[in-house]
């Protein structure tokens, strides 16, 4: 499935976009920690010390936040799209 990453995780990781595949049923939270063992620095990002979803960044399905849906348990499959956005400030 195809994870795109904006602004700072873009810069993070040094690409916009990225594949993640899958061989069968998988839910957000299996695809997180798939994009985090080819991405090590997003763990910090997405999950804290103890494993927890740390709630940084927004994660949207196809355009909805996962928060709509069924959070890290929301079904995926490798025709979906996953947006990965770290919080943004400025005025």
């Amino acid at each position: 499935m195809r994870i795109r990453v904006y602004a700072t995780l873009r810069d993070l990781i040094g690409t916009n976009a990225f594949e993640v595949p899958l061989s069968g049923p998988a839910d957000v939270r299996y695809v997180l920690d798939r994009a985090v063992q080819l991405y090590p620095m997003l763990g910090d990002k997405l999950w804290t010390a103890d494993g927890k979803w740390s709630g940084f960044v927004t994660v949207l399905v196809n355009g909805r936040s996962m928060e709509y849906l069924q959070n890290l348990q929301t079904p995926v499959t490798d025709r979906d799209l996953l947006s990965l956005f770290p919080p943004v400030g400025g005025g």
